[in-house]
């Protein structure tokens, strides 16, 4: 296989293949069929395959207790690798679900919480949201202005959301909002009175993803809302962080998936009498591509074996982010300037991946921001 040039198959377990051989097929037989007119009408996927994201327990799949998979993260990995072979925005819906939503429940929830929503966001009966990012906030979470007040026997919340993936589809969003002086984690249901949810449209990236904003005036929340165990900002960061390592082994599966394309299409081009993949400025390219893509796999599993001895740390996070989408971002921009003309068409997969993934390179925490994370790390002193 091209794309395991360095035998890494050979280092999972029969489990972690038999997990990804099955997202692929359902990725190729169910998902790609779609993928075309989802992303010219700007619309998700069908309500019907939604619902198999969690027969095929794709969701939370790496939580325990409740019903959940409790698979290792290396299969985990695999799966949202596969996920955004196909589009990005259907890992994001995943990893959402999972990591943004399921996962905040399960670290910091009562157990009343867990009991409600865990079942039902497994099995895709209802959808999550994660409402971190404000307008004026971006890379500065910190500058969070929406706000909850104590009104005994209730809370009130105020304030905006914007930027947020599931927003649209979601039953309910996990709202990161200031109680006082301290951020805390509430389980907002999407219907609740004051709630106004709206669509972004227009997106030239990211259209198969729902993407919205949200807006809560005077909002009544129940004093059982709270997630009694989430304290500060660091609660929701460490959210992104389980998100972000999904996002480090995701970004391989669109690199792939552009290498994949561009190299058969490099076969079969016929050009000066003879095929493109004959021509030395295109075997450096793909040569180039296929070693930054295997780079990329090692960091990724590495990774995940940290995650699976409970050693891995958020800066280890953010160089597998920054570092593996950067890669698939350069993969996808070669892969389309090989393509030529036909590049430009929705008939071959790399502009779509190369569109989206200028998307994950900013959000989740930006290819700066991450380097900066590094850079503090390296010498104690934080540059932002």
């Amino acid at each position: 296989m091209t794309n395991d040039f360095l035998a890494i198959d050979e280092l999972l377990t029969d489990d972690q293949r038999l997990a990804r051989d099955t997202v692929r097929e359902f990725v190729s037989k169910e998902i790609e069929p779609h993928l075309i007119n989802c992303y010219r009408q700007e619309s998700f996927l069908p309500q019907d395959l939604v619902k198999k994201f969690g027969k095929l327990g794709l969701l939370g799949s790496n939580l325990t207790g409740y019903g959940l998979p409790a698979i290792d993260n290396i299969s985990y990995g695999l799966i949202m690798r596969e996920l955004e072979r196909a589009d990005s925005g259907v890992r994001s819906f995943a990893s959402v679900q999972g990591s943004l939503v399921m996962y905040p429940i399960h670290a910091y929830g009562s157990e009343q919480q867990k009991q409600q929503w865990l079942p039902k966001l497994k099995s895709a009966q209802a959808i999550g949201c994660f409402a971190l990012t404000e307008q004026q906030g971006g890379s500065d979470p910190a500058n969070m202005q929406t706000q909850v007040i104590d009104q005994g026997s209730y809370y009130l919340l105020n304030g905006a959301k914007m930027w947020i993936t599931n927003g649209s589809i979601a039953d309910i969003a996990i709202v990161w909002a200031r109680l006082g002086q301290q951020v805390r984690g509430f389980i907002v249901p999407c219907k609740t009175a004051g709630v106004t949810i709206n669509r972004l449209v227009g997106k030239l990236s990211l259209r198969i993803s729902v993407t919205s904003e949200l807006h809560f005036a005077d909002v009544r929340l129940p004093k059982d809302s709270i997630l009694p165990q989430a304290s500060g900002l660091n609660s929701a960061l460490s959210c992104l962080t389980q998100a972000r390592y999904g996002i480090a082994w995701g970004a391989i599966g669109a690199a792939e998936a552009c290498f994949n394309e561009v190299l058969a299409y490099c076969k079969e081009r016929q050009l000066f009498g003879a095929p493109l993949a004959a021509k030395q400025l295109v075997q450096s390219k793909l040569a180039t591509m296929l070693t930054d893509i295997s780079k990329a796999q090692l960091l990724a599993l590495r990774l995940g074996q940290l995650k699976d001895a409970g050693r891995l740390r958020y800066p280890q996070v953010s160089m597998g982010k920054q570092s593996n989408v950067a890669m698939a971002l350069q993969v996808a921009r070669t892969s389309r300037d090989l393509l030529g003309a036909n590049g430009i068409m929705d008939e071959y997969r790399t502009m779509r991946h190369m569109c989206n993934l200028e998307t994950v390179s900013t959000y989740e925490g930006t290819n700066d921001v991450h380097l900066l994370v590094l850079g503090r790390e390296l010498t104690g002193i934080a540059a932002y």
